[in-house]
C-alpha cells in the first residue's frame, strides 16, 4: 500500500541534489598546472540543459536561470524533464 508524500515519515528527510553543468577531461599535466583564473573548458555549451543527480542517478534535466526579488543573483533551475522517480526502487 502506497502512502501519500505528506504521510510518509521519510518525506521530511533532506537530500542532496548535485547539479552537473558539464565535464572536463584535462591531462594530468594540465591539472597540475591549474592556478587562479585558469579557464577549464567544459563539454557543454551555455544553452545546454544541466543535469540533476542524487548520488549517481540522473533524476532530472533543466535550465539555469537567475532568481529575482529577494533572491536576486542566486541561481535556480527550471526543470524541463523529470525521470520516473519511482522506477527501480
Amino acid at each position: 500500500m502506497e502512502q501519500s508524500p505528506n504521510r510518509n515519515p521519510f518525506a521530511q528527510i533532506p537530500i542532496e541534489i548535485i547539479v552537473a553543468v558539464g565535464k572536463a577531461r584535462p591531462l594530468v599535466r594540465d591539472l597540475l598546472a591549474l592556478t587562479q583564473d585558469t579557464i577549464l573548458p567544459l563539454d557543454r555549451r551555455v544553452e545546454d540543459p544541466v543535469e540533476l543527480y542524487i548520488g549517481d542517478r540522473l533524476i532530472a534535466r533543466g535550465e539555469l536561470f537567475e532568481l529575482e526579488g529577494e533572491r536576486a543573483g542566486q541561481l535556480g533551475i527550471r526543470l524541463t524533464e523529470v525521470t520516473d522517480l519511482g522506477a527501480g526502487i
